[in-house]
C-alpha cells in the first residue's frame, strides 16, 4: 500500500504478485493488483483480479465499480452495464457507480435511463462539474429545460466556463428565448473563441435572421478556421439569405471544396446560384464532382443538371441539352418523389416545344407536390400549346390562386436552415 500510495506501481505489483501466491483469496490484494495494472495500462491482467476480487466479496459496490471500469476499457460495455447495475443496487448513493452507469447510458443513446442515475450522482457531490454538466444535457435533450436551467446557473456559480455558457444558450433556443440564448452564445464565444462556440453563435444569429451581425461572426469564424467547412457553409447561407448573392456563391464553393460530399451545401448553393450565374464554370465543376462522388443520389444528378442549364437556356448555343435530359431522367428514375426534377424536365421539353412530352412530367411533379404555382403555371401553358383550353384555365386559376398566398419558397429556406443548423450544432467540429 505504502508504495502504491508512493506511485511505485511496478514494485507494489511485485510485491502484491509474491503475497498472492501466499494468500490466494485475499480480496484486498487482488482489488489493488487489479488498480495497479488498470493504473499501468494492462487492462487484461487488471481485469482477471478485479475479477476475482468480486468473486471473493460479491457485496462490495467498489469493487463491482471498479470491474466496470475495466469492462468499459476492455469493450464490455453491456458487463460493465450488470456490475455497475448491480453495484448501485448495493449501495444506491455511490457517486462512482451512479454518474458511471449514467455515462453507460448517455453512451448508447438512452437519456431517459441515464437521467435517473446522473440525478442520484448529483445529490450524493453537489460540486461534481462533470457529471452536473452531464445531466444538465441531457435534461435539455429529453426536453426538461425547466430542470436543466437552475443546474447550469448553479455550475455557473462554482465554476464560470464557455460550455457552461453555450449549453445555457441552447436551453434558452429551446425554450424561445432567443436574446438570452444570443447572449449566451456570444459569452462562450467570448470566453473560448473555439471553432464550435463561434458557430453557435453566428447560428444563433442565422436562425433568428439578425443577418448582418450573423454573416460578421461567421467571417470571423471562416477567417480563424479556414478549413471548417461548416463555417464557411455557414457564412454562404447568412450571406444568400442577405441578398449577397455573388460571396454567398463563393462562400459555398469553399464549404463544398473542404467537404464535397456534404449534401446540405448544394441546396444552397443551387439556390445562391439562381441569383448569381456569372462564376458559372467553378459551379458546374462542384456540381459535376457532387454527381460523380455519389452516382446514385438523384439530388446530385439534378443538381448537376442544373446548374449547365442555369443563365444559359436556350440563348446559349453550347448548352448540351441532351445531357441536361438525361441526367434529369435520371434523377426521376432514382427518385420518382423528386418532384423539382419532373418540373424542371416539364421545362426543358416546353423550351423546346416538346408540349406532349412536358405535360406528364408537370402532373408527376403535382401529384407529389400539388403547392408550386409555377408547375400549374406552365402545365396551364402546356395545356394552351396542346389545345386544352379547359384544363388550361384550371391550371392557370390555380396558379393565380397559390401566388397570391404562396409563401413556401421562404418557408423551405427557413427549414432548410434550421435543418443544417442543428445538424451541425449537435454534430463534433470540422477543423
Amino acid at each position: 500500500m505504502a508504495q502504491y500510495d508512493a506511485g511505485h506501481l511496478t514494485e507494489a505489483a511485485a510485491q502484491l504478485e509474491k503475497l498472492l501466491h501466499e494468500v490466494p483469496d485475499s480480496f484486498e490484494a487482488h482489488e489493488l493488483l487489479g488498480m495497479i495494472y488498470a493504473g499501468e495500462s494492462q487492462d487484461q491482467l487488471a481485469n482477471q483480479h478485479l475479477q476475482e476480487a468480486v468473486r471473493l466479496k460479491p457485496s462490495s459496490a467498489a469493487a463491482r465499480t471498479n470491474l466496470a471500469a475495466s469492462l468499459i476499457r476492455l469493450g464490455d460495455v453491456e458487463g460493465a452495464r450488470q456490475q455497475l447495475t448491480n453495484a448501485v443496487k448495493l449501495d444506491p448513493r455511490s457517486y462512482d457507480a451512479n454518474h458511471n452507469l449514467g455515462e453507460i447510458y448517455i453512451k448508447q443513446g438512452k437519456l431517459a435511463e441515464a437521467t435517473p442515475f446522473l440525478k442520484q450522482a448529483q445529490q450524493s457531490k453537489p460540486s461534481a462539474y462533470d457529471n452536473g454538466y452531464d445531466l444538465a444535457l441531457a435534461y435539455l435533450l429529453t426536453g426538461h429545460t425547466q430542470a436543466a436551467r437552475p443546474l447550469v446557473q448553479l455550475l455557473l456559480k462554482a465554476q464560470n466556463t464557455a460550455e457552461l455558457h453555450n449549453l445555457l444558450g441552447q436551453i434558452e433556443e429551446k425554450d424561445g428565448n432567443f436574446v438570452s440564448a444570443a447572449n449566451e452564445f456570444e459569452t462562450a464565444a467570448h470566453m473560448e473563441p473555439s471553432e464550435s462556440n463561434l458557430f453557435d453563435w453566428a447560428s444563433e444569429l442565422l436562425l433568428h435572421r439578425t443577418l448582418e451581425p450573423a454573416i460578421e461572426v461567421f467571417r470571423q469564424g471562416a477567417d480563424r478556421y479556414p478549413k471548417s467547412s461548416r463555417m464557411a457553409i455557414g457564412l454562404g447561407i447568412a450571406l444568400y439569405s442577405r441578398g449577397k448573392y455573388d460571396d454567398a456563391v463563393k462562400s459555398l464553393l469553399r464549404g463544398a471544396d473542404l467537404s464535397p460530399s456534404d449534401p446540405r451545401c448544394y441546396f444552397f448553393l443551387s439556390k445562391a446560384y439562381d441569383s448569381s450565374p456569372l462564376q458559372g464554370e467553378e459551379v458546374i465543376q462542384s456540381f459535376r464532382r457532387f454527381s460523380d462522388l455519389h452516382p446514385d443520389n438523384a439530388r446530385a444528378a439534378y443538381y448537376y443538371a442544373m446548374s449547365m442549364w442555369k443563365g444559359k437556356r436556350a440563348q446559349d448555343p453550347s448548352t448540351d441539352f441532351r445531357q441536361i435530359e438525361a441526367l434529369l431522367t435520371k434523377a426521376t428514375a432514382l427518385d420518382p418523389k423528386l418532384s423539382d426534377a419532373h418540373f424542371q424536365l416539364g421545362n426543358l421539353f416546353s423550351d423546346q416545344a416538346r408540349y406532349a412530352d412536358a405535360i406528364p412530367e408537370y402532373l408527376k411533379a403535382l401529384e407529389k407536390n400539388s403547392d408550386i404555382p409555377d408547375a400549374h403555371y406552365r402545365l396551364g401553358q402546356a395545356y394552351v400549346h396542346t389545345g386544352q383550353k379547359e384544363k388550361a384555365q384550371a391550371e392557370l386559376a390555380t396558379y393565380q390562386q397559390q401566388r397570391a398566398q404562396h409563401l413556401a419558397d421562404l418557408d423551405k429556406q427557413r427549414a432548410e436552415i434550421r435543418q443544417f443548423v442543428y445538424s451541425e450544432v449537435a454534430a463534433p467540429a470540422k477543423q
